[in-house]
C-alpha cells in the first residue's frame, strides 16, 4: 500500500480583493501526526477548508489525490465519506443535547421504522467515549461538560464516522496544560491505531513533541515540510520558517523605569454570581506607571474574574474592597465608569466580548469611546475613518481597508483591532486578559512590541496568562493567585517558573 495518504498538489484559493493560497502542494503520510505551521493569515484554515470540502471543488484551482485517487469534494459530507473529518477551532457542538445525540447527530443510529434507537446509540456513544478515555454518561448534556471534555467528544464523533484522517485546527488553543497533555497522548494512540491526523498549532513546543512532519506555510505559499522524527528541529528552526528571519529573543527588550503608582486595589472581594461562596478574596495589589505586572494563576484561580470585577463590576456580586487610580478612590459600578476613570480590560474571548464579528474595522476601534468622535449626538463618521486608518498604520493591522469585516481577519489581527479598541479609549491602566492566544509567534511578537510601547509612554499595564514563559519574559513583576487569594508577588528577577507553580498551587481549597 502507497505510504502517502494525501497529496494536495498546487491549490491556489482565490477571494475578492485577496490571494489566500498560491500553489500550495502538501503530502502527508499514512498514520502520522502532521502539523501545519505559519502565521495567523498564512493560509492554513483555508488550505484544512479546502481539503475537507468547506470549499467544494471547483472554488479552487489544484488537485487533491486521497488514498491513491483523485477526489472532487462538493462538501463535508463528500470528504467524510471518504474518511476525512475535520475539527474546527471552534467546536461545533449543540450544547443542549446530550453527549450521544451530538456524536451521532446526522449520523443517527435507527431502528425499526426508521426512529432513533436510543440504546444503541447511548451503547454506541459509551463504547465511543471510553475510546477516547472519556468516563462520561452518554446522556449527559454537552454543555455540563469543560472544554476539555467537549474536545474528546468531537473526536468521538469523528471515530463514528469511521474517520482515516482526522484534522484538527488549534485542538489545544483552548484548554489547560492537564487537558492539553490528555489530549496529545491520545493523538499518538490514534496513530497506534494507524488513524493520519493533521494539526494546526501555533504551540510550537506540542509539535517538536508530537508532530512526525510539519509543513511551514507563509503568506499562501508552501515555504518547506521538516521531518520531525530525527529530533533536531527546534522551536527556533520551525520559527525561522514561519516568519522568514530570525527572533533574536521570543521577547522584545525593554528598560523597565516604573514611576508613580497608577492602580491599587485593596482588600477586593467578589462573590460568584450564581453561588453562595467567594471567587475573588481579599486581594490587594498595586501598578506603576511604566510598569508591566503580571498575574499568574491556574484555571479557576480567579484571574479573570478579578478583572472583570475591577472593570466596572462585570463579574460577579457583592463586589467589596477600595480601588484607587493615581492616588484618588474610584467608584467604577459600570463599565463605562471604568472607562471614565482610565481603565481598560481586553478580554480572554475576543470573539464573544471583545469585537462585533459582523461589523467592520471602523466601527469596532470607536465602539468604547464613540463620545470623542460625536457632537450633538452624531457622530463624524470622517474622524472615525481616520482613528481606525490611524491604528491601522500603529498597531500594523494587516487589512487592505478599514471598512473590512472584522471576523474575516485572522486571529492576531482581530487582537490588533481588540487593543485598538481600548486604546483608542486612553486609558491610564490597561489590564490584558490572555493577549496571545491563538496567535502565532510573529504576531506574539507584535503584541509585546505594543505592551513595550504603552509602558515607555507611561501606561500601567496588567498582562494575565496561563503561559509562565509569557509572565517571565514580559513583566517587572508577577503576582500568584490560587483559590481567589494572592499567594505571592515576585520581582521578576526572583521568578521562576518553578517558585511561581509553587505558589500558583498554594492553599488550594475552596474559599467563601
Amino acid at each position: 500500500m502507497d505510504d502517502t495518504i494525501l497529496e494536495m498538489r498546487g491549490i491556489t484559493k482565490r477571494f475578492p480583493g485577496v490571494t489566500a493560497l498560491q500553489d500550495v502542494s502538501l503530502a502527508v503520510r499514512r498514520g502520522e501526526i502532521h502539523a501545519i505551521c505559519g502565521e495567523n493569515g498564512a493560509g492554513k484554515s483555508t488550505l484544512m477548508k479546502v481539503l475537507s470540502g468547506v470549499y467544494p471543488s471547483g472554488s479552487y484551482d489544484g488537485e487533491v489525490i486521497f488514498d491513491g485517487k483523485p477526489v472532487h469534494f462538493r462538501g463535508i459530507r463528500d470528504s467524510e465519506a471518504h474518511g476525512i473529518v475535520i475539527i474546527h477551532q471552534e467546536l461545533a457542538l449543540v450544547p443542549y443535547l446530550s453527549t450521544a445525540e451530538n456524536i451521532f447527530l446526522g449520523n443517527e443510529r435507527r431502528g425499526r421504522g426508521g426512529l432513533i434507537d436510543w440504546n444503541r446509540a447511548n451503547a454506541d456513544a459509551a463504547a465511543l467515549l471510553e475510546s477516547v478515555g472519556l468516563r462520561e454518561n452518554p446522556v449527559t448534556p454537552v454543555i455540563q461538560l469543560g472544554v476539555g471534555k467537549q474536545q474528546l467528544v468531537e473526536i468521538a464523533k469523528a471515530l463514528s464516522k469511521q474517520v482515516k484522517l482526522l484534522i484538527l485546527d488549534e485542538p489545544t488553543a483552548a484548554l489547560n496544560d492537564v487537558d492539553s497533555a490528555h489530549l496529545l497522548a491520545l493523538l499518538r494512540r490514534l496513530r497506534e491505531r494507524g488513524i493520519t491526523c493533521i494539526m494546526i498549532s501555533h504551540k510550537l513546543n506540542e509539535i517538536t513533541a508530537i508532530a512526525d512532519s510539519t509543513t511551514v506555510i507563509r503568506d499562501g505559499r508552501t515555504v518547506e515540510t521538516l521531518d520531525m522524527r530525527s529530533g533536531e528541529v527546534t522551536q527556533e528552526r520551525i520559527i525561522r520558517g514561519m516568519v522568514g528571519r530570525d527572533l533574536d529573543s521570543f521577547y522584545p527588550d525593554r528598560v523597565s523605569n516604573p514611576g508613580e503608582e497608577v492602580l491599587r486595589i485593596e482588600d477586593w472581594s467578589v462573590r460568584h454570581p450564581t453561588q453562595d461562596r467567594l471567587v475573588v478574596e481579599r486581594v490587594d495589589l498595586h501598578v506603576r506607571a511604566g510598569e508591566v505586572v503580571g498575574i499568574a494563576g491556574l484555571m479557576g484561580a480567579g484571574r479573570t474574574e478579578l478583572a472583570m470585577s475591577v472593570f466596572g463590576r462585570s463579574y460577579g456580586r457583592d463586589v467589596r474592597g477600595r480601588l484607587f487610580v493615581r492616588g484618588r478612590e474610584v467608584r467604577a459600578r459600570t463599565v463605562a465608569e471604568a472607562i471614565d476613570n482610565g481603565i481598560a480590560y481586553v478580554t480572554e474571548d475576543r470573539k464573544r466580548f471583545g469585537l462585533n464579528l459582523i461589523d467592520d474595522i471602523r466601527r469596532n476601534v470607536s465602539a468604547a469611546a464613540l463620545g470623542k468622535l460625536a457632537r450633538l449626538g452624531w457622530v463624524n463618521g470622517n474622524e472615525e475613518i481616520k482613528v481606525a486608518e490611524q491604528s491601522r498604520r500603529d498597531l500594523n493591522i494587516k487589512t487592505p481597508s478599514v471598512m473590512a469585516v472584522v471576523g474575516k481577519l485572522s486571529g492576531g489581527n482581530q487582537q490588533k483591532v481588540v487593543l485598538s479598541k481600548w486604546l483608542f479609549t486612553d486609558p491610564d491602566v490597561l489590564i490584558l486578559d490572555e493577549p496571545t492566544r491563538g496567535i502565532d509567534v510573529g504576531a506574539k511578537f507584535e503584541i509585546y512590541t505594543i505592551i513595550n510601547r504603552l509602558v515607555a509612554d507611561g501606561k500601567a499595564v496588567i498582562v494575565i496568562s496561563s503561559e509562565l514563559p509569557e509572565l517571565l519574559g514580559m513583566c517587572d513583576r508577577i503576582y500568584t493567585l490560587s483559590a481567589g487569594r494572592i499567594t505571592g508577588e515576585m520581582p521578576i528577577g526572583m521568578a521562576t517558573q518553578e517558585n511561581l507553580m509553587e505558589l500558583m498551587t498554594k492553599d488550594k481549597e475552596p474559599v467563601g
